[in-house]
């Protein structure tokens, strides 16, 4: 099983901006309001950049990674690619967070890099490194020799451009086969999460697009809530949110661009929710503090907890007035409906009763009845399937594993960065 692709496609039109060190592209749509994310900034087109920032640093060893050095142009390039996959602009107040980021992806690099060399089989070909930028290219809308060149144009060296993407072929295919046993979904955890959405179908939730600043990862929650910060104002000032979240983000979600998909009322953390309650669709967080780390949430869409829900009955049926209390028994197959459509009796008994079981005496102006729900399921056209939630799920799987064998990889490294 081949995993979702970490980098992404960087739009033409800010690779074309990338023309010289430093500089990055601004959007020519107006600034929204502070706190709100421009819905056009994946397409919007691109004007010329204010002075930027010059890289402040040396070419000499910027840090170490068992016997694998790190230096100053390492770190430059893979700024350069950070910035260009985001149109993060490079600031007197973010630079900092922009080098902090590479540094962490380059150690990242390395660790992944040696571990690969232990694999004989997973050695990645230069076909296969071609066949990923070709893929990139289509997301952008390009050739690949376009691709390549604009990189090349905002400064980014190919070799070293493709000796990143080979690293992560490498990686995903890695992790892809070592943990594709214990990555497996069972079909008891796909009815639990069907269930627990058929069950949370009519509570309030909320689309929604996160990224999650890992304390830890950054030099401490200082640095974690300053970076929050300023990647909050380059959103409001028009980079990209799925961008900005593939490479910025540690949650699982940001292979997705983001995208944690509808969160119900109640399943998440107080400051969380309390921040889905108050944002408006379309608008943007402030920096919110959790144990280990902040998050910046982009509320996508929100409802109220309509969403249609299905439901197959049965009812015995004692065809007298509601206050008689023995009858000859009719049943009935009740099919399956939408509980919205049902008798206000029968709602609460669709609703709450557990599949399977057999109510206690309902009244309705018909007679006396005993329900038995058989099944229930979310209707709609944005009710997932049983193979979407399958999915989900051993995809975060993989991205939990990968994430934990990094971190012990990390955690048995000697890492020395130069001050």
């Amino acid at each position: 099983m081949r995993l979702m692709r970490y980098t992404t496609g960087v739009a033409i039109a800010a690779l074309m901006a990338c023309t010289a060190v430093g500089q990055s592209m601004a959007q020519t749509a107006p600034v929204p309001a502070a706190g709100t994310l421009n819905p056009a900034a994946e397409e919007a087109p691109q004007r010329a950049p204010t002075a930027a920032p010059q890289f402040r640093m040396s070419d000499g060893i910027i840090a170490t990674v068992n016997d694998r050095i790190i230096t100053g142009f390492d770190l430059r390039q893979r700024m350069l690619v950070l910035m260009a996959m985001t149109q993060v602009q490079p600031t007197e107040e973010n630079i900092g967070a922009i080098q902090q980021q590479a540094l962490n992806d380059l150690i990242e690099q390395h660790l992944q890099a040696a571990e690969l060399t232990k694999f004989e089989q997973l050695k990645i070909s230069d076909a296969e490194v071609d066949q990923e930028i070709a893929g990139m290219a289509r997301e952008a809308g390009t050739t690949p020799q376009n691709y390549m060149t604009f990189l090349e144009q905002g400064g980014i060296r190919p070799q070293a451009f493709r000796e990143q993407l080979r690293t992560e072929i490498g990686w995903r295919e890695l992790v892809g086969g070592r943990f594709r046993d214990r990555a497996k979904v069972t079909r008891t955890q796909v009815d639990q999460a069907m269930r627990q959405l058929t069950e949370s179908a009519t509570k309030p939730q909320y689309l929604v697009g996160e990224i999650y600043i890992e304390a830890n990862r950054v030099g401490g929650m200082q640095e974690a809530m300053n970076g929050a910060r300023q990647l909050v104002q380059q959103m409001i000032q028009g980079a990209p949110f799925m961008a900005v979240a593939r490479q910025f983000s540690a949650a699982p979600s940001a292979a997705r661009g983001g995208d944690a998909g509808w969160v119900v009322q109640g399943t998440v953390q107080p400051a969380l929710q309390q921040a889905m309650e108050t944002l408006d669709v379309g608008q943007l967080s402030n920096p919110i503090p959790v144990d280990g780390g902040v998050y910046i949430l982009y509320m996508r869409d929100k409802r109220s907890g309509a969403a249609t829900s299905l439901v197959q009955m049965k009812q015995v049926m004692v065809e007298l007035p509601e206050t008689a209390s023995e009858a000859d028994v009719l049943g009935a197959d009740l099919g399956e409906s939408d509980v919205a459509n049902l008798l206000p009796q029968f709602q609460q008994v669709a609703r709450s009763s557990d599949v399977g079981s057999i109510s206690s005496v309902v009244r309705s102006p018909l007679g006396v009845h005993l329900l038995a729900v058989c099944g229930r399921r979310l209707g709609g056209p944005e009710a997932p399937s049983a193979r979407d939630v399958e999915s989900r799920l051993q995809n975060q799987n993989y991205a939990m594993l990968g994430r934990r064998y990094l971190r012990d990889l990390r955690a048995d490294a000697l890492i020395e960065v130069k001050q």
